[in-house]
């Protein structure tokens, strides 16, 4: 038997300690990143209601008027599917 000396293999556990801290320091910045920087917004919807061009208005179920005391509407129909609002009348024309 020869008795020549076994060198042990170099210890792998420090590349896969480096790469598991590589990824947890990318998610940690991947999240201070987004929970810092502004988020962009699209402008709201202005509603047909908020829009003082427009002088009357339906949802297909009623009919609402600006008038100078504020909007008048009329009552909904019996069974009446609201759809998306829209303007019948503007102040131009």
């Amino acid at each position: 038997m020869s008795t020549a000396p076994t060198t042990s293999p170099a210890p792998r556990s420090s590349n896969g300690a480096l790469a598991a801290w590589g990824v947890a320091i990318l998610m940690v910045a991947t999240v201070l990143l987004s929970a810092l920087l502004p988020a962009r917004h699209p402008a709201p919807a202005r509603s047909v209601a908020d829009d003082p061009a427009c002088l009357e208005w339906t949802d297909d179920c009623r009919v609402c008027q600006r008038l100078a005391e504020g909007p008048a509407c009329s009552l909904p129909g019996i069974a009446c599917q609201t759809g998306t609002p829209h303007c019948l009348r503007h102040r131009d024309g």
